[in-house]
C-alpha cells in the first residue's frame, strides 16, 4: 500500500513538454512528486519553463498549492538527456499521436532505465496492446490518459493491453488517488477507451443531423451545453437514468436507436474545415468565427472556468458523497 509519504521518493518521468506534457509535469509536481521532464525536441525544451511556471501560477492562484511555486520548481529536471529517467518508477510518454515516433521514443526510454520501469502512454488514439509491443518485457506498459489541464481535471484513464500485469496496472491505479484523480480502470484494451468512444458519438450523431438540415451548429451547442452540461458534473450517465426512471429509457430506446447515425465516414463538414485549414480559436477559423480578442477572451474564460468546475466536481465527487452519507 502506498503511503503519503513515500510519494516524495516516487520519482516519476515525463517524455513530451507540449501543452499536455507540461500540464502533467505540473499535476506529478503538486502531488508531491520529484518529477524529470524530457524534451525530445529542441522547441519543446525552449518553451517547457515558462509554460510550466505558468501552469504553477495558475495552480496557486486556484489555491492548488500549499508551497510557494520555487519548492515545486526544486524537484524538477528539464532535459533532453534521456538518461535523467534512470531512477524513475513510471515514465509517461506524451508526444505526438504516430507509431513510428512513439517507438522511438520508447527505445530512448527503455535505454535510459531498469526493465521493471513502468512506461505509459497518454495516447487517445493508438491501441495499448500495439504499442506496448514496442517495447521490451510490455507487461509494464499501459495507457495513462489525462485530460487537459492535468492539474485541475479530476479524469484520469488506466488501459490495460493484452500483455499488461495487474501489479503494475493497480498499482498506478492506487498511485492516481494521490494525484487527486478518480481515475477509471480498463482491463481490456480497446480503441478510443471509453471517454473517446463516448464523445464521438456524440460528435457522429451531431454532425449527422447539421448536415440533414436538422439542426444547426449553433442550436446542437446549446442543446448539449444546457441540458447535459448541467448535470454531468454532478452525476455519470448511468446514475442519471436511474435518477430519471429506467422504464422511460428502455421505451426510447427502441424507438430511437434505429434512428441515429451509424456512419463510418469522416463527416464532409469537417473535411471542409481540414481543407481550408481551419484550427478554431487557435487562427480564428473554425465551426465559428472569431476575432483574436474572441480567441483570446475564449481562452481567459475557460482558464476560468477550469478553475470554478474543479472545486465543484471536487465538492461533489463520488468518494467525498460517499464519506458524508455514511457519516
Amino acid at each position: 500500500m502506498i503511503k503519503n509519504q513515500d510519494i516524495l521518493n516516487i520519482e516519476i518521468g515525463v517524455v513530451g513538454l507540449g501543452l499536455m506534457g507540461s500540464s502533467i509535469v505540473v499535476a506529478l509536481l503538486i502531488s508531491g512528486h520529484p518529477v524529470k521532464g524530457i524534451a525530445p525536441k529542441k522547441n519543446d525544451m525552449k518553451d517547457a519553463l515558462p509554460r510550466i511556471i505558468d501552469q504553477l501560477k495558475h495552480a496557486e492562484a486556484c489555491g492548488l498549492l500549499e508551497r510557494p511555486i520555487e519548492a515545486y520548481l526544486e524537484r524538477l529536471t528539464l532535459s533532453e538527456d534521456y538518461h535523467h529517467l534512470k531512477d524513475c518508477q513510471l515514465v509517461q510518454e506524451c508526444v505526438t499521436e504516430v507509431e513510428e515516433i512513439k517507438g522511438e521514443v520508447y527505445q530512448k526510454i527503455v535505454a535510459a532505465t531498469g526493465m521493471n520501469t513502468i512506461i505509459s502512454s497518454n495516447t487517445s488514439a493508438i491501441p495499448i496492446s500495439i504499442l506496448q509491443k514496442l517495447v521490451p518485457n510490455p507487461s509494464r506498459f499501459m495507457g495513462v490518459h489525462w485530460a487537459e489541464p492535468a492539474y485541475m481535471t479530476r479524469f484520469l484513464e488506466i488501459t490495460k493491453g493484452e500483455q499488461t500485469a495487474e501489479d503494475g496496472a493497480r498499482w498506478v491505479l492506487e498511485l492516481a488517488h494521490f494525484w487527486d484523480k478518480e481515475p477509471t480502470f480498463l482491463r481490456k484494451d480497446i480503441r478510443g477507451f471509453v471517454t473517446n468512444r463516448l464523445m464521438y458519438a456524440v460528435y457522429r450523431e451531431i454532425f449527422h443531423l447539421i448536415e440533414n438540415g436538422e439542426t444547426t451548429v449553433e442550436d446542437a451547442d446549446k442543446s448539449f451545453r444546457y441540458d447535459a452540461g448541467s448535470w454531468m458534473t454532478f452525476m455519470g450517465v448511468f446514475q442519471r437514468m436511474d435518477q430519471l426512471g429506467l422504464e422511460d429509457f428502455a421505451e426510447a430506446f427502441g424507438r430511437i436507436f434505429p434512428t441515429l447515425c451509424n456512419s463510418d465516414k469522416v463527416p464532409l463538414l469537417m473535411q471542409r474545415m481540414v481543407e481550408a485549414k481551419a484550427r478554431g480559436i487557435q487562427n480564428q477559423r473554425g465551426l465559428y468565427s472569431y476575432t483574436a480578442g474572441e480567441a483570446q477572451e475564449w481562452e481567459r474564460s475557460f482558464a476560468a472556468f477550469n478553475e470554478d468546475i474543479y472545486h465543484l466536481a471536487s465538492a461533489y465527487s463520488p468518494t467525498r458523497k460517499k464519506k458524508q452519507f455514511h457519516e
